[in-house]
């Protein structure tokens, strides 16, 4: 099969090759899944997932993407609430190959039913940047409706997921990012907008939650923003300059099959939209990713077409 494999951390991005692999197998609780589109986030590749398995054994030469969507062909032993030819999306593991390649070995608890009018490069936006979203509003920041929250990044996969769910949810939203940005960021349901580069981000304050995803000295500075009893919730690194009598919220993204379902729930119903930014052939993902190449909302790799 065709695959986007990695080397070594130093290289970056600009170290994707095409390649040519073995199909991979369904081990215990496995599906295969014939990949047929798929998200990949540059931050991968420093993760150290990325190049050990769980053992911390190397594993490189290793396919990244962990977002994808496409169609069940193997079922692994002992595989239960998935079938051979049903559409799904979801997480490739963080420490096995991922979704950039025609075929992939998931974890069935990973995956969720896709509906037949989803299409598929819609689907492999969703899984990171929603399940990121949703679980830092509502698991990690306890976001309900009155209150306020502040999304770093609001054009971008993350922000622009979250500020509808926000919005859905009966809070005030305020946006964040370039000036380029604010359009999209209105448009999507943001009550205003802050340019980073323009205005006062101390001006935007106080808020009872802040949802970073852009971390250094913008994560340090709005932790000021913070009223007490709120949260300051980052997916960029541990927080260092914590907000006064509020929580500080570091996490990483998990799989979860409920939220996925709910997250495309949403989406058949034209509640929530993914924005996607552009999206590129499975030859083409080091052009696609390639530093200076930024762009709203999520790059997709397209590796198949959709079927029938």
């Amino acid at each position: 099969m065709r695959a986007i494999t990695v080397r070594d951390r130093e290289s970056g991005v600009r170290g994707m090759t095409l390649t040519e692999l073995p199909e991979p197998h369904a081990a215990e609780n496995d599906v295969v899944v014939r990949v047929h589109a798929a998200g990949f986030t540059p931050g991968e590749l420093s993760w150290p997932g990325t190049w050990t398995d769980r053992a911390g054994r190397d594993r490189t030469p290793s396919v990244p993407g962990h977002e994808l969507s496409g169609v069940v062909t193997a079922l692994g032993y002992g595989t239960t609430g998935l079938s051979v030819g049903q559409r799904v999306f979801g997480l490739a593991d963080w420490t096995r190959d991922g979704a950039l390649a025609d075929y992939v070995a998931v974890e069935a608890r990973n995956l969720a039913p896709l509906p037949a009018d989803i299409d598929h490069v819609t689907a492999a936006a969703l899984p990171v940047s929603g399940l990121t979203a949703w679980q830092g509003l509502f698991d990690h920041g306890r976001l309900a409706a009155g209150r306020t929250v502040l999304i770093h990044g609001a054009a971008g996969g993350v922000g622009s997921l979250a500020v509808q769910l926000a919005r859905e949810a009966g809070a005030r939203v305020i946006g964040t990012g370039r000036a380029a940005d604010r359009r999209t960021a209105l448009d999507l349901g943001a009550h205003a907008f802050v340019d980073l580069q323009a205005d006062r981000l101390e001006d935007a304050g106080p808020v009872d939650v802040v949802l970073d995803v852009i971390g250094g000295d913008i994560l340090d500075r709005s932790a000021a923003l913070v009223r007490p009893g709120g949260a300051l919730v980052t997916i960029s690194r541990p927080v260092t300059v914590p907000p006064v009598d509020a929580r500080a919220v570091f996490f990483v993204v998990e799989p979860d099959r409920a939220r996925l379902t709910a997250l495309a729930a949403r989406v058949r119903t034209a509640r929530l939209t993914p924005l996607v930014g552009s999206v590129h052939p499975l030859p083409e993902t080091a052009a696609a990713f390639a530093p200076g190449t930024r762009a709203p909302g999520k790059k997709v790799i397209r590796v198949a077409e959709e079927e029938g």
